[in-house]
């Protein structure tokens, strides 16, 4: 993958349809989108999303790449509907299959994985904040799901969980991955699951599941979530240099 695909600031803006639209939980919905031009990415790359009003007031924001690179001809984005957004009530009120929007990218170089990054890997997400770890843990079962790998999965609800059917059935089919949610306002519906919010003791447990290290951890959610998260790997004495974090508002 070259500098210019993981930059690339002069890509120019173009129409991807929207070729299928999936609802994940309530509040989250999946858009398929099929540019003219697809560019190949890296597992947790993001593409940026443009609308333009009638009156020609442009809004931009950034959204995760949730499919494999794999997938190719197809981005898939999950859009959690805001109450003050100005993006995701198009999405989730006005956008239908067939409609054409702008997008540019995909983007992003520090928050990514290949299979030369090697593992083991652990993936902790919060809330919507699990779009790019879904892009990275589908691309480790395309080229290989030898790589052990957790992710531990912050919702408020069991409800709430965006992916929960396949996140699930991955974790009962495939050896090397262990999937652990951890739910602040419900209980847990799974032995390995937990009913609180992740506090260190739930991440010292988890380390101690892996036979070696972490190579790379992925941390993916709200600003307070990211750091929270990082400060706690840090006190459990995980080296800075292998955790990643992506953060977004909120």
């Amino acid at each position: 993958m070259t500098d210019a695909i993981l930059q690339a600031p002069h890509v120019p803006w173009q129409d991807a349809v929207i070729e299928r639209i999936e609802r994940q939980t309530t509040r989250v919905k999946s858009f398929f989108l099929r540019p003219p031009n697809w560019r190949p990415f890296r597992a947790g790359q993001h593409l940026d999303i443009r609308l333009t009003a009638p009156d020609g007031y442009q809004v931009q924001r950034s959204y995760s790449v949730a499919s494999a690179p794999g997938l190719e001809g197809l981005y898939e984005v999950a859009v959690e509907r805001l109450a003050d957004g100005e993006v995701s009530p198009f999405f989730h009120d006005v956008a239908e299959v067939g409609d054409a929007i702008e997008i540019r990218g995909p983007f992003g170089g520090h928050f990514a994985w290949s299979i030369e990054d090697g593992g083991p890997l652990l993936l902790i997400g919060g809330g919507s904040g699990v779009a790019p770890l879904m892009s990275i843990l589908r691309h480790r079962a395309e080229v290989d799901g030898a790589v052990p790998m957790v992710l531990v999965y912050a919702a408020r609800t069991w409800d709430d969980v965006i992916f929960r059917e396949e996140l699930i059935a991955r974790d009962a089919a495939e050896a090397e991955f262990t999937l652990l949610l951890s739910l602040s306002r419900d209980t847990a519906r799974r032995p390995q699951d937990a009913g609180r919010r992740i506090d260190a003791s739930l991440l010292k447990a988890t380390l101690a599941r892996f036979e070696a290290a972490p190579r790379l951890t992925f941390v993916c959610g709200s600003n307070a979530f990211g750091e929270a998260i990082a400060g706690q790997l840090l006190d459990l004495d995980l080296s800075a240099e292998i955790i990643r974090t992506e953060r977004f508002g909120g």
